[in-house]
């Protein structure tokens, strides 16, 4: 091989030799290829531009030191110098970043002086911020009170959220200086933590920068603060709560007892007061804040089992709860009181008996319940042997049985119609011959579940308040007190809530996905009047149940305020036959879309019929259960890549049956729109016919068939209306008499039953007319109260305008006399200062000529003198 090579090397070079020209060709050759070669690097290395130097994001306007080329060691610098400084990481692309810009400009703007504000370019790569942090998001928020931090900011990036959060951390302790003060700061549901320190010693005990170090913590773990830190300093304070040793924690509790920090078992550091603190507080309020992005925040709460969402407006700067919020608390609190129930209403010897009870079904009716309450004397009980003991079968439970029968079969009165309520039996009896426990059962009879037609009918059933039994024999005819019903029921019910509260300004898209109507700015409106006064509707409820895929919302009566609403509310959804309706979520009717699918409520002046109707959950039973149309229904969603594909075949479809006035197609998007569950499917796409006159023999397309043009056309055909049944009308008096007596009884009865559904759709007409009449009076009358209460408020103005007017004349005649007086006098002290000018000037002329004349008269002396010398 190197043989052959070498050999080729001599050939070339004796062909060069003998022909220089070829020489000169190679090397120009190669001269070339050189420069081509390197000609195109160069290029490949500018094919990437260089990045553009960064500027300013922050206007130089704004309090906020913006380090644009990432300068992590001035941060530093900045934060060493300052009591509280506040790092805002950002990239200068993000939208969030720029969105939240504006909102820091804000803050900064009023905590300027206060805070050290500093923005750094962290996605600059020549900057040390890039180099050395590996940021996955942006904007990021980093506070720090003196060497204490990061205190990451995980809330909105709205300015009164920010705003409040900085004051938080300036102000992380409440000072209590007296007992009325303690006694406001524990008044709230928020949990509360106070610290006892006295400063008689020395400056600053050694405890208290490590409580102050456990408050920045607790800002760590929430950023909305519900866990609020309080210091007392004086002794007498300190007594109100039962503390008597200094540098003492304490852990204030509503429904058990009140901890103190146990510092024999647990080092005092601020990391393990704050975990002693989020391991032993009671939550009753819980605040939501979804991020808006791909999280399962909301999904892990609402597992944790039902829960009553409540979106509210909030202020976060605003220095104590909003009147709402006060109320949702209180009922709240109530609820989760155990050791407090509603029988105490009806039973003067609360303090003396202790009531347990458990609701049991009647297996004789399936609308009769029982609930037995036992009743036990505290003085066989001890604080922490509280429980409730029902007799088993073997012991005394054949005896209870025999009561309940006897009390809820024989004892309850007949049965009540639909509207009536509850109606009530009771009575007492012994558990053996202990006279300190007693059974007490109350029979009442449950209103059954109404369909979606009958809720139409009746809308306030959901505002009916559950009435829970009275015990010692009382009827419920007695009037029950505000909030007896709902005290206590967390413990007397399986079907417990937690409660959350949603800022309604942040989360308003999933309130409107819940059933929230209006607008958001209804809800934003504050009153000037401040407080409410118990109807404000400015909050919206709702019940989720994830695990029974339902969800409940509160429908307010008018003349029901707010807390009697959500405290019916939340009795109805704990009844064991609840009286509450699914709601159900669907899309309101647009105009839009293809031109062969319409919609049902649009007025359509050609053609009359459309081919495909796009149903809605307020339209799909209306259209549906039309008992003179075939209806070949669709299911399908927008998600759904084979319903895409089926398009074609269904619009195919809905040509053919053009022409045929009693066969409809119509379809329905299951993702935007709830339906009952009777008429849900458990895939998609999937195809149902609902036949005329025969609604309940709906059937659906089989699975195994291909959903093509001719199976879907044989589907229609032999499950529809017009196929030969039973049912089936007599269309003509021939056919009738060929069949003798009955069809001719059988056409009339049929024509009979026409008419009385045209009166049915007749009334249902004039009742809505009659509805839609009453709402707009109520809301003419709404108008003409809102109308004069402006007028008053403008007559209220003008008076105040006419008496400020009155007012500024009087002041300015008095000032106008006053400057007459003093114009007087002026002109009086003019005159006697040119008079005192004068006789100065005659004194001084006297004086002048008195000192000549004695001159004259020494000079003639000193001549007389020297004469006579």
């Amino acid at each position: 091989m190197l043989r052959r090579v070498r050999r080729s090397l001599r050939q070339v070079l004796y062909l060069m030799a003998r022909r220089p020209d070829l020489l000169c060709g190679a090397i120009a050759l190669g001269v070339l290829l050189i420069l081509a070669v390197k000609f195109t690097c160069s290029r490949a290395n500018n094919v990437v531009a260089a990045a553009r130097p960064p500027v300013r994001f922050f206007s130089a306007e704004a309090p906020v030191v913006d380090l644009y080329l990432g300068q992590l060691d001035q941060v530093e610098r900045l934060r060493s110098v300052a009591e509280v400084s506040l790092i805002f990481f950002y990239a200068p692309w993000c939208a969030h970043s720029m969105a939240a810009r504006h909102e820091l400009q804000e803050v900064a703007k009023k905590l300027g002086k206060q805070v050290q504000f500093v923005a750094i370019n962290c996605w600059w790569s020549l900057g040390k911020c890039r180099r050395q942090n590996r940021l996955y998001q942006y904007p990021i928020i980093h506070l720090f009170y003196r060497r204490f931090g990061p205190i990451d900011y995980k809330g909105p990036f709205v300015a009164p959220y920010v705003e409040s959060f900085i004051l938080r951390v300036i102000t992380p302790l409440t000072y209590l200086p007296s007992r009325a003060r303690l006694q406001e700061f524990l008044s709230y549901h928020e949990p509360r933590v106070v610290g006892f320190f006295q400063f008689n010693s020395s400056p600053q005990p050694p405890g208290y920068i490590t409580y102050l170090s456990s408050a920045l913590q607790a800002l760590r773990r929430d950023f909305h603060g519900v866990v609020r830190f309080g210091v007392v300093t004086s002794k007498q304070v300190a007594e109100a709560i039962s503390l008597k040793e200094d540098e003492t924690v304490y852990l204030h509790r509503r429904f058990n007892s009140s901890l103190i920090f146990p510092r024999r078992e647990r080092n005092f550091t601020s990391q393990a007061i704050c975990s002693w603190v989020f391991e032993h507080h009671e939550t009753i309020l819980r605040w939501l804040q979804p991020p808006g992005t791909k999280s399962r925040l909301l999904e892990q709460q609402l597992n944790k089992g039902p829960a009553l969402l409540l979106f509210l407006p909030h202020n976060p700067l605003a220095s104590q709860p909003s009147p709402i919020l006060q109320q949702v608390g209180d009922i709240a609190v109530r609820y989760y009181s155990c050791g407090y129930n509603n029988y105490s209403s009806y039973d003067t010897s609360f303090t003396s008996h202790s009531l347990c009870c458990q609701s049991v079904l009647l297996p004789e009716s399936s609308t009769s319940v029982c609930e037995v309450c036992l009743s036990l004397s505290r003085l066989s009980l001890t604080s922490s042997s509280i429980r409730c003991s029902f007799p088993s079968t073997t012991q005394g439970g054949d005896v209870l049985q025999s009561h309940l029968r006897h009390c809820c079969i024989h004892q309850l009165p007949a049965p009540v119609s639909i509207e009536t309520a509850t109606s009530m039996g009771c009575s007492n009896f012994l558990s053996g011959y202990s006279p300190f426990s007693q059974y007490s059962a109350c029979c009442r009879k449950v209103k059954p579940q109404l369909n979606e037609s009958q809720a139409k009918e009746e809308p306030d059933v959901q505002n009916v308040p559950y009435m829970p039994p009275s015990s010692s024999g009382r009827s419920s005819s007695v009037p029950q007190r505000e909030g007896d019903g709902i005290t206590g029921l967390w413990c007397r019910t399986n079907r417990t809530l937690r409660f959350y509260v949603l800022d309604v300004a942040l989360n308003w898209p999933l309130a409107v996905r819940l059933g929230a109507s209006g607008n958001r700015s209804t809800f934003l409106h504050q009153e000037d009047g401040g407080e409410s006064n118990g109807s404000d509707d400015r909050l919206f409820a709702a019940i989720v149940n994830l695990k029974d895929e339902v969800h409940y919302v509160l429908h307010r009566s008018p003349a029901a305020t707010l807390t009697e609403s959500l405290e019916a509310f939340i009795r109805n959804f704990s009844a064991p036959y609840s009286v509450l309706q699914r709601h159900l979520v669907g899309e309101q009717n647009k105009k839009g879309g293809r031109e062969e699918v319409r919609r049902p409520d649009e007025h359509q002046q050609s053609p009359p019929h459309p081919l495909i109707t796009e149903l809605t959950t307020s339209s799909f039973l209306s259209y549906v259960m039309d008992p003179e149309k075939d209806v070949l229904l669709i299911y399908y969603t927008q998600w759904c890549g084979f319903c895409s594909v089926l398009n074609h075949i269904i619009i195919q479809l809905a040509r053919l049956l053009q022409g045929n006035h009693t066969i409809t197609v119509a379809r329905v998007n299951v993702a935007r729109n709830d339906l009952p569950w009777e008429f849900m499917v458990d895939h998609v796409p999937s195809v149902l016919l609902f036949p005329r006159y025969r609604k309940h023999f709906s059937v659906k397309f089989p699975d195994e068939l291909p959903i093509t043009l001719p199976n879907l056309l044989r589907f229609v055909l032999r499950h529809s209306g017009s196929v030969r049944h039973a049912e089936k009308p007599v269309t003509s008096s021939v056919e009738a008499e060929a069949s003798g007596p009955s069809a001719i009884f059988r056409a009339e009865f049929l024509a009979l039953q026409r008419e009385l559904q045209m009166l049915h759709h007749a009334r249902e007409r004039l009742s809505q007319q009659l509805a839609q009449l009453w709402r707009n009076n109520r809301r003419l009358t709404f108008d003409t109260r809102s109308l004069e209460a402006q007028n008053t408020e403008l007559q209220r103005e003008r008076r105040s305008l006419e008496e400020q007017h009155r007012e500024k004349s009087r002041q300015l005649e008095e000032a106008v006399k006053r400057l007459q007086e003093l114009a007087d006098a002026s002109e009086t002290l003019l005159n006697e200062n040119t008079l005192l000018r004068v006789l100065l000037r005659t004194l001084k002329d006297r004086t002048e000529a008195g000192e000549e004349a004695e001159v004259e008269r020494k000079e003639a002396e000193q001549k007389r003198s020297h004469m006579a010398s």
